[in-house]
């Protein structure tokens, strides 16, 4: 089959591993990057053979010979950049969280519908072993009903730029739309909606924190107005819950990973400590009476599934991914409408503690309020 051509939008941090990742994809070709930083574009492009680079996204969507873009910009830039490039006739794959806001992910999706072009993104545990392990159990109706989800994310004290690493745009409503919860949370979060089958919002309550000590210069410097902490507990439609903590910064030793649990067994997601091992991936039930805790070989999983698919690297990542969709090899999961049901869940939180109250996902939606910022 022939190469996909790429054009990649922001050369920072994020950018520089996506060309990296591409690089490493059977046909995925980078014919240009753009970036508002031009001696940077110019670097990496040098860097990497790129033969294209662009200061204003717009005039690279002219061209014909771009099937599509990546789009690796801070949050709240997300919407107008992919809805110019999906109504300019081009695929678009996003970074996380799909936006700043519910609103603004809406119009994505909404402006992919229109345009006939599919929107990818970034939610990588979706295709991470465990996930497709996991997926496997639920499927073959091993836990069976559904009932009730974990969703944990640990970071003992990684908070961006005040602890060291990143940039202060991670901290700032203005950029970011929000803290641990946009940053991080996304992954656990939409992992959950995944498997769960991404069921219908209902009701949400929730809790933020900033409660952890800083270097007062570095809390000037990087203008830190959202959460490092996150708490919240989702209702679903069809009587599914489930209990959200993420944190960029906490006293204590871990957390337990996410866990998804039904009338018939449950999985035990893996957990990220600072201090110890990170428990493991396992799958409990009871077998004739007994209560059984089991341990999986992932590795072993993997390579079967490898073996026996048409494509074995077409679930390998979520850049591999898109690029076997984009190839017509296999249909693309739905990121985009699962990242949007995790925009609603994060949003419904940051509602919940400014009300001091639960929310519903339909005043959660109608109060939500564009972050996009103009370009």
């Amino acid at each position: 089959m022939s190469s996909v051509r790429l054009a990649i939008i922001g050369t920072g941090q994020i950018g520089k591993m996506h060309i990296a990742n591409y690089k490493a994809i059977p046909g995925a070709e980078i014919v240009a990057v753009c970036d508002v930083n031009v001696a940077e574009a110019e670097r990496v492009a040098a860097e990497h053979g790129i033969p294209s680079t662009y200061a204003d996204f717009r005039e690279m969507l002219k061209r014909d010979d771009v099937d599509a873009v990546d789009v690796c910009l801070h949050n709240n830039y997300h919407e107008p950049v992919t809805v110019a490039a999906l109504n300019a006739g081009k695929h678009v794959y996003c970074e996380k969280p799909i936006a700043g806001a519910y609103a603004d992910g809406a119009r994505m999706v909404e402006a992919a519908r229109g345009s006939g072009r599919m929107l990818h993104i970034q939610l990588n545990r979706l295709f991470s072993k465990e996930t497709a392990t996991a997926k496997e159990l639920i499927d073959a109706g091993k836990l069976g009903k559904l009932f009730h989800a974990r969703s944990a994310g640990f970071r003992r004290r990684n908070r961006p730029f005040v602890d060291g690493y990143g940039t202060p745009a991670f901290t700032r409503k203005e950029t970011a739309g929000g803290g641990a919860l946009f940053d991080m949370g996304v992954y656990h979060i939409s992992q959950l909606l995944y498997l769960l089958g991404n069921p219908q919002v209902s009701r949400i309550s929730g809790q933020l924190y900033q409660e952890m000590a800083m270097a007062e210069e570095r809390r000037s410097a990087s203008g830190f107005d959202v959460e490092e902490f996150a708490a919240g507990f989702v209702k679903f439609e069809g009587g599914i819950t489930m209990d959200i903590a993420e944190s960029w910064a906490i006293h204590l030793g871990g957390f337990e990973g996410g866990a998804i649990v039904g009338s018939e067994g449950g999985i035990r997601l893996s957990g990220a400590v600072s201090d110890a091992e990170p428990n493991r991936f396992a799958f409990h039930t009871a077998i004739a009476d007994l209560d059984m805790d089991c341990s999986v070989n992932l590795e072993l999983a993997h390579v079967r599934r490898r073996r026996l698919a048409e494509y074995p690297d077409a679930y390998e990542s979520s850049q591999h991914h898109w690029i076997a969709a984009l190839r017509g090899q296999v249909p693309l999961l739905p990121t985009a409408e699962i990242a949007l049901n995790t925009m609603l869940v994060s949003e419904a939180i940051y509602l919940s503690h400014e009300r001091g109250r639960e929310v519903t996902a339909e005043e959660t939606i109608a109060g939500s309020v564009s972050r996009s910022v103009p370009l």
